[in-house]
């Protein structure tokens, strides 16, 4: 976590920015309630996590971190979104008009807000989910008609590359994408290029690698294995 912290100082430095400025999502996906509890207790507070039905049995083991607030950072199936509403304080993914609304509803029945950001797709990746940027003024529409939604900003994954320098193009279009519709937050930047995510505005940065290590592996089913 230190090594981290101190490549977030510089890259503040360098863009003439504030620490204050930036919040570091720790992705726990594929590590267990033990592990981000260890985490929380190192002074981490706001977590990324990829799929819904993975952290929901992780969640009831987490009841006890009073100030944690989970983000859902993974695609979200519509026929998803009640149970991401129960367990997500912010959802960074959303697409379409669709899931806004049933986003919406799912926290009407709960009688609370959730925070939502619209997931850009930039780039030609099929593997990649997102919304167009020409959907923005849409997404806008529908998240204006939703009153247990509060749209903050914009969210996107550049393909993965080595070289950080590849993703700044993608950086660079969602900050004008944000300015342009006037959305405050901006989540961009992982493990590989979260630097360079500061520097072109990123208000949120989802570093996972960088401060758990390598993700585990899958356990082989032990019942599957033949004496």
């Amino acid at each position: 976590m230190q090594l981290v912290e101190s490549r977030i100082e510089k890259a503040v430095q360098r863009a003439g920015r504030k620490r204050s400025e930036i919040t570091l999502v720790a992705v726990s996906k594929k590590f267990s309630a033990d592990r981000i509890r260890e985490a929380y207790h190192a002074g981490l507070r706001e977590f990324g996590e990829n799929y819904v039905q993975e952290f929901a049995a992780k969640h009831p083991l987490l009841n006890d971190l009073p100030d944690a607030r989970f983000h859902l950072i993974g695609h979200l199936q519509t026929n998803k979104a009640r149970l991401a509403a129960e367990l997500f304080h912010v959802i960074e993914t959303a697409d379409s008009p669709k899931l806004l609304q049933r986003l919406d509803a799912a926290a009407a029945l709960r009688v609370s807000s959730i925070e939502v950001l619209l997931e850009m797709k930039l780039s030609a990746e099929e593997s990649k989910s997102g919304a167009t940027p020409e959907a923005i003024p849409q997404l806008l529409e529908t998240a204006a008609q939703c009153p247990h939604l509060q749209l903050s900003g914009l969210m996107t994954m550049p393909p993965w590359s080595e070289d950080a320098e590849q993703s700044r193009p993608y950086f660079k279009q969602l900050a004008a994408l944000a300015a342009q519709y006037n959305l405050p937050k901006l989540s961009m930047g992982m493990s590989n290029d979260f630097e360079v995510a500061i520097e072109e505005g990123a208000t949120i940065i989802r570093i996972g690698t960088a401060l758990f290590g390598p993700r585990p592996k899958p356990q082989p089913d032990s019942s599957a294995i033949q004496a």
